[in-house]
């Protein structure tokens, strides 16, 4: 009898201890709605940054999307967890996207009420360390860095409004992503690290050298407007380890295409005075640029924008892709000319 105690408070014990798991055909969204705000937009701003100062996550930079006919406003956030960071410490440089965390401040609605939403940390990390023998792991931290960007948006004056946004898929599908629907043969049907385009390659040893060569290079672009692909800003550089340096670039044009995708056909949150639901969307951003020291060489690399888009913007529905077919091939062509000095 005490032995079939003691084996079921052990038994216990490492129920309670084991990472936390999703069921297989549980739905979860790449994006999260956080909190409706009760105060203006600059208030709400203001009070999450404030948050931010005093929370365990480091901000890196934010940024003002450009939005149409100024009729929406909208806020990007850059941050990271250093504990999430130490879990992945020993994983591939080519999974340092997951690293990066995204918070969103927008108004949309008849009201132009203000929203929080973050881009999932989870969601992300069933992507990028599906393959990681530590995976359950960095689930598990990938939920720590999410709650900690809930405990931020609940200091905004407001509503808890926690809910999953669509692209909404399970965590079988976040593993093998390759795309999705009919339109996965728009991305090649490829994985993340497939879809990691390389826009050039150095030595190992210059890999400071190629650090700051893409810096300028994105510096001394002349960025154009909403309807020109040409030239980029840096919105934030993140040396996260020293095999890996993440480089978050964004410039009118993709900003622009990056709601209108959404908001083109959709219906619900839309009317004159919130022409573009699709702002919803803006936690995706910025895009990634990646540096990694990889062996003996150092590669500079991106996302095939198909793969990127389909990721954050599959809801917006296949209409909505077909209608913007070139889009991604415009903005990663712009991306590999500006990095590459053409």
């Amino acid at each position: 009898m005490k032995a079939r105690f003691c084996m079921a408070v052990i038994t216990i014990a490492a129920l309670i201890s084991a990472p936390l798991s999703f069921a297989a055909d549980e739905e979860l969204g790449i994006f999260e709605m956080l909190r409706v705000s009760t105060v203006s937009f600059e208030e709400t701003t203001a009070a999450l940054e404030e948050a931010l100062a005093s929370s365990g996550l480091m901000l890196h930079a934010s940024h003002d999307v450009r939005v149409a006919d100024d009729l929406h406003k909208a806020r990007f956030y850059v941050l990271t967890s250093p504990a999430y960071a130490d879990a992945a410490k020993n994983e591939s440089p080519r999974t340092i996207s997951a690293q990066i965390l995204r918070m969103a401040v927008y108004t949309s609605g008849e009201q132009q009420t203000t929203y929080v939403n973050m881009a999932n940390p989870v969601a992300h990390a069933m992507v990028f360390y599906a393959e990681s023998s530590d995976y359950d792991q960095l689930i598990a931290a990938a939920k720590d860095a999410a709650g900690e960007m809930r405990e931020v948006a609940a200091s905004v004056p407001g509503e808890d409004a926690s809910q999953q946004l669509a692209p909404i898929r399970t965590e079988k599908h976040y593993n093998k992503y390759k795309g999705d629907g009919p339109a996965r043969m728009m991305a090649k049907f490829r994985t993340f690290e497939k879809s990691q385009l390389e826009i050039l390659d150095d030595s190992a040893d210059n890999f400071d050298t190629v650090v700051e060569n893409v810096r300028k290079a994105i510096a001394g672009s002349s960025v154009s407007g909403a309807e020109d692909t040409t030239g980029w800003e840096t919105v934030a550089v993140i040396p996260l380890r020293d095999d890996a340096v993440y480089i978050g670039v964004t410039n009118p044009y993709i900003e622009d295409r990056m709601v209108q995708i959404n908001s083109r056909f959709r219906k619900d949150g839309k009317s004159e005075k919130s022409p573009y639901p699709g702002v919803d969307h803006v936690s995706a951003l910025p895009t990634d640029i990646l540096v990694i020291r990889d062996g003996n060489t150092t590669r500079v690399l991106h996302y095939g924008q198909m793969w990127r888009m389909q990721l954050y913007f599959w809801d917006s529905g296949y209409r909505a892709f077909t209608a913007n077919v070139g889009v991604p091939s415009a903005i990663a062509n712009s991306i590999e000319a500006t990095v590459a000095g053409n």
